[in-house]
């Protein structure tokens, strides 16, 4: 049987006590790029450092391909890694630094400064070659720190959390940047962060960590329109979480009655008499003034309405479960304490399990 490119084979992680990642396994393709995201303390971390060889695993194995390398020193894994703080050194230059690891593999003067000169165009930074880290930003900072990643041509490059200390702007540019060299080059990328937006903007396919395993992995639609836990309906952006129990099988959809009477219509099916929550996301619901028809369409009074530039954050009152609601741009100004309707399709909230 071919193994994936990295596999994860119930790998567990423990200092002393404390067990840091339990008994998780992980498959990841060749040439995709997988985020691994959670909170601070939920094992994502670990597991980046246990691949890269800078951790041991406590039990269990990583394997690359057809070979197992877990035990084996981190550069003969054959991965380039880019921190969050860069690495890089002073009293080197950008070119200096790119040529580290090719240096250190002992090639030759001629190759290496093809590759270096190669790696630099990647990252758009051929012109800054002879500058030292200090003269440079911090987003070319990041730069030179992936194109050393990529000089000495890694079968997979991990990166850990290396947007973290740039400005909103730097970062939301860098994570272009690193989503079309991925497309351009093919590479295989696992990639540490925090940060939903990040993951979401990059990945081909999102793990989301809690407590040392994975709550869920897939795309980053499948993990932000069909969350399977709370967790992951709540730590992936933000949701409207509705609880009730499964009173109704329709052919398409599911009558839900909520504690305070009132019914809800799901698409798809849920076991009856189970006591399930209905996530439905801001932006999916809408507001009206009068009276509007649907399954899923309540009377609710503005309790503030914030502008935020390309969105309007409209905040209902318990009376509605408390909901959010976010308009897009364009859309009307809401006073407090105006009465609405708010509504949803069936088609756009869904039942995650308790």
């Amino acid at each position: 049987m071919t193994r994936p490119h990295i596999h994860f084979d119930n790998v567990s992680k423990s200092y002393g006590p404390l067990q840091v990642v339990s008994d998780l396994s992980l498959a990841i393709e060749a040439g995709e790029f997988v985020s691994l995201l959670g909170p601070s303390g939920s094992g994502k971390t670990t597991l980046l450092m246990m691949l890269a060889g800078f951790e041991q695993v406590t039990s269990g194995s990583i394997w690359l391909g057809q070979r197992r390398i877990d035990a084996l020193p981190p550069h003969r894994r054959d991965m380039g890694v880019v921190f969050q703080n860069y690495a890089l050194f002073p009293h080197m230059n950008v070119a200096q630094n790119v040529a580290f690891p090719l240096r250190m593999r002992h090639l030759g003067q001629a190759e290496i400064k093809e590759r270096v000169l190669r790696a630099l165009d990647m990252v758009q930074l051929t012109s800054l070659r002879d500058r030292r880290p200090g003269q440079l930003s911090g987003g070319q900072q990041q730069r030179v720190a992936l194109a050393r990643a990529l000089v000495f041509e890694p079968a997979v490059v991990l990166m850990d959390e290396p947007l973290g200390a740039l400005d909103k702007q730097l970062r939301q540019q860098m994570q272009l940047d690193i989503r079309a060299l991925h497309h351009r080059l093919g590479l295989t990328i696992v990639f540490v962060t925090h940060d939903q937006i990040e993951a979401l903007t990059m990945s081909d396919r999102i793990a989301v960590f809690n407590r040392g395993g994975i709550e869920q992995i897939g795309t980053p639609r499948e993990v932000y329109d069909r969350p399977a836990t709370r967790f992951v309906a709540e730590f992936i952006g933000e949701t409207n979480l509705i609880e009730g129990i499964v009173e109704q099988l329709k052919p398409a959809s599911s009558l839900i009655r909520l504690d305070d009477g009132k019914t809800l219509e799901v698409a798809g099916d849920a076991p009856v008499g189970r006591r399930v929550l209905v996530s439905v996301r801001p932006e999916r619901v809408s507001l009206a003034e009068g009276t509007v028809e649907g399954a899923n369409a309540w009377p609710a009074t503005v309790v503030d309405s914030i502008y935020q530039g390309d969105h309007l954050r409209v905040q209902l009152d318990a009376s509605a479960n408390g909901f959010v609601v976010r308009s897009g741009r364009g859309a009307g100004e809401w006073a407090p304490n105006t009465a609405a309707i708010a509504s949803f399709a069936p088609s756009d909230c869904w039942v995650v399990p308790q």
